[in-house]
């Protein structure tokens, strides 16, 4: 049996049982019986009415011209999602009015497509033809050889062999030896052009492009989709660049994968380093808070797990697992895509058969052996809503990563509380910068004092060079995750010459607070002097503060020239009172104060991002920054305390002021104690060692009193 029969016949008994045999009963009144119980039937019917529509319709195929956001790369955009979704309806409806709509349009395609050279809007990377670049003309054909293989037994043998031979070989050939630097690059491009590559091989019938695209141009193995599968996720299935481009990668890799596992079972694809691609999946889900991804490295924030990719990647996972936590996720994307498992997804979910996804706390190791940092995710509670710290302890992320180790973000109440900036970018809108990334993406976006993160003497981590910093990554330290203490530690000597950064990230639960609070110690070392800048980017309105504030009120000047500080406004500057400052504020119903114990000689500087933008390209976002100068060593301890409530509809506010008296850092040798004292006189404290032996114990004095504990860590709760 050929490759293309095995493709037909397998897709096609799938989709016989997710929708009962099929018969040649119209779309319409497919719609009108199915009672419209689902999401899934929901979908089914839109894509009915939009593709009957375009078939009433003459469809636009136009010459490539337009970048990213044009109307030509929109259009082709559009055309190929039609071409997809006819298709799929084909194969539900088994009604030929699709097919043949298919079919037009791929001929139309097939008679253009060998006249167009490179795009005359080439991108940086790789170019296109169809597109900017042939990234998007992967894309392209992923969607389009999926069609294909769903109703290339309709067709005639001559529309076959000009379908075949004009465009997808024609196009298959140009992703893979037209563009080796591509195609065996191991990054998130070549995932999408091993995959078009590999899909167009199973729907045509060739197995030779399939071995291709598995195995590299060469197929020695030393590229291709098994290769990425290896080098580009770590063992607990993080993707190298970061959540947002593990979205994006994610969806050539489950499409692919399942038509692997589909035509070649033989090769067992899902349980492939230990079943890697679903823990890829999960991994996605659980970096996610309040529907969007975290948004670490070169990231769009507005990017959500309602995402076509994770679509697909969900009622992928659902068909191997079963998991019924996976539909509380189909519900909250409230979307399928028109594939058999999508449906399955959408009627057990219709049916009630639902239960709570386990959002965890986790440590997702980084790098292909797990040996290149973490991302850890401490939360508060399994309650999608509750506190969740994000600490970015990563690699670099190649040319998608931003510096900033150690840095992290803070979650509460559905949003985000402590910012992280994200990537300047205004995506596929061509007024703004072509929709390419902004050059404010690398002079601010990715310099670290754009993030959470401790500068040293005004310049970024790896003195922002990529190459150097994908050479270098922090080393966690504990892991906890317990009742009422969820704790990650990490360091990094790399960052710079001659300095030692290590930060403490505690969430603690105690009745002395109203809620879960964050504990931040963040330690600069070193043997010279230097100076210190440590920002909280906080989302929200000032209140109160426990100091004065002397502004500029009248006139402003950029922080810097240089490192991201040219961006920065000089607003405003205090000083502690007793090396211990306060500020709280307002976040839509909820206040937040940062407590923080200081270096002797720190002053409090207040910026907003805005300086030097002339073409309003930057969200104009606050902070306030620690800054100690010609210092060796710092020790910055922080709590974030989330409390009371606003009511703006019924006129209310509660417990508005912090319960936080005081917070203290006592150090001594490699050994720390964090004390909170409330204005109801409770205490709370935090024992830290940098020594990672679970059977070492440790004292030290805290006020006249010794407070002692075995192993690297230990709460200590309020009486």
């Amino acid at each position: 049996m050929s490759n293309r029969v095995s493709y037909y016949l397998v897709f096609s008994f799938c989709f016989l049982l997710a929708f009962g045999a099929c018969t040649t009963t119209s779309p319409l009144a497919y719609q009108a019986s199915a009672n419209l119980q689902s999401g899934f039937d929901k979908t089914l019917a839109a894509a009915v009415t939009d593709i009957e529509a375009k078939i009433a319709s003459s469809t636009d195929i136009p010459v490539p011209r337009d970048a990213g956001g044009g109307y030509t790369h929109e259009k082709h955009k559009d055309n190929a999602k039609t071409i997809y979704n006819a298709g799929q309806l084909f194969k539900i409806t088994s009604d030929t009015k699709y097919a043949n709509f298919v079919r037009d349009l791929l001929l139309e395609y097939a008679e253009v497509y060998p006249d167009w050279g490179l795009h005359p809007a080439q991108k940086e990377q790789s170019p296109g033809r169809m597109f900017w670049q042939n990234l998007n003309e992967s894309w392209w054909l992923v969607h389009i050889a999926q069609a294909y293989g769903l109703i290339v037994d309709t067709l005639s043998e001559s529309d076959r062999e000009t379908i075949e031979t004009r465009l997808l070989r024609n196009m298959a050939d140009f992703l893979s030896s037209g563009s080796p630097e591509t195609f065996d690059k191991i990054h998130n491009h070549g995932t999408w052009a091993t995959a078009a590559v590999g899909l167009t091989g199973y729907a045509i019938g060739d197995q030779g492009y399939v071995e291709q695209a598995l195995l590299g141009l060469d197929k020695s193995g030393e590229a291709g989709f098994l290769k990425q599968l290896d080098l580009l996720f770590s063992p607990d299935g993080y993707y190298n660049e970061g959540p947002y481009y593990q979205r994006y990668a994610l969806m050539p890799f489950v499409i692919f994968a399942q038509s692997v596992e589909r035509n070649n079972p033989e090769r067992n694809i899902f349980s492939h380093r230990d079943e890697v691609l679903k823990k890829a999946i999960y991994t996605t889900i659980q970096q996610s808070y309040g529907g969007l991804f975290f948004p670490i490295n070169d990231a769009i924030k507005d990017k959500g797990i309602a995402t076509t990719e994770l679509l697909h990647g969900v009622a992928i996972a659902y068909e191997l697992t079963g998991d019924t936590g996976l539909l509380s996720i189909a519900k909250a994307q409230n979307k399928f895509v028109l594939t058999p498992e999508s449906k399955v997804l959408a009627d057990d979910l219709a049916a009630g058969k639902a239960t709570p996804f386990n959002y965890q706390s986790m440590r997702l190791r980084d790098g292909a052996e797990g040996n290149s940092g973490a991302l850890d995710i401490l939360r508060a509670s399994s309650d999608p809503n509750a506190s969740v710290v994000v600490m970015k302890n990563t690699s670099q992320g190649l040319g998608h990563g931003h510096f900033d180790k150690l840095g992290f973000i803070f979650y509460d109440n559905g949003q985000e509380i402590i910012a992280d900036y994200g990537a300047a970018r205004f995506l596929n809108i061509e007024a703004k910068y072509g929709g390419h990334y902004l050059p404010e993406n690398n002079s601010f976006a990715k310099q670290t004092i754009a993030h959470n993160a401790l500068v040293v003497d005004g310049v970024s981590h790896f003195n922002a060079n990529t190459s150097t910093g994908n050479k270098h990554h922090p080393t966690p330290g504990v892991f906890v995750v317990d009742e009422n203490l969820k704790l990650a530690t990490a360091r990094i000597e790399t960052a710079y010459e001659g300095v030692t950064l290590e930060r403490t990230m505690a969430i603690v639960s105690d009745s002395a607070f109203e809620m879960p609070v964050v504990i931040d110690v963040m330690k600069g070392k070193s043997k010279s002097q230097h100076d210190y800048d440590l920002p909280f980017y906080y989302q929200g309105q000032v209140v109160e503060m426990n100091f004065d504030l002397n502004t500029n009120t009248t006139s402003r000047s950029p922080l810097g020239n240089k490192n991201g500080y040219q961006y920065l406004w000089d607003v405003a500057s205090a000083e502690p009172v007793n090396d211990f400052s306060q500020l709280t504020w307002l976040k839509n119903n909820r206040f937040y104060t940062l407590s923080s114990s200081l270096p002797t000689s720190t002053n409090l500087v207040f910026t907003e991002v805005g300086a030097n933008d002339d073409n309003f390209n930057l969200r104009r976002e606050p902070a306030v920054i620690y800054r100690t100068a010609g210092s060796n060593d710092v020790s910055y301890v922080s709590v974030i305390e989330p409390h009371g409530e606003y009511n703006p509809i019924v006129e209310f506010t509660l417990n508005s002021h912090s319960k936080i008296a005081s917070v203290k850092h006592y150090e001594q040798n490699s050994v720390s104690y964090v004390l909170i004292e409330t204005k109801d006189n409770k205490k709370v404290g935090l024992g830290l060692s940098s020594s990672q032996d679970a059977s070492a114990t440790h004292s030290i004095d805290v006020n006249g009193t010794t407070m002692s504990w075995q192993g690297p860590y230990k709460l200590f709760p309020s009486q």
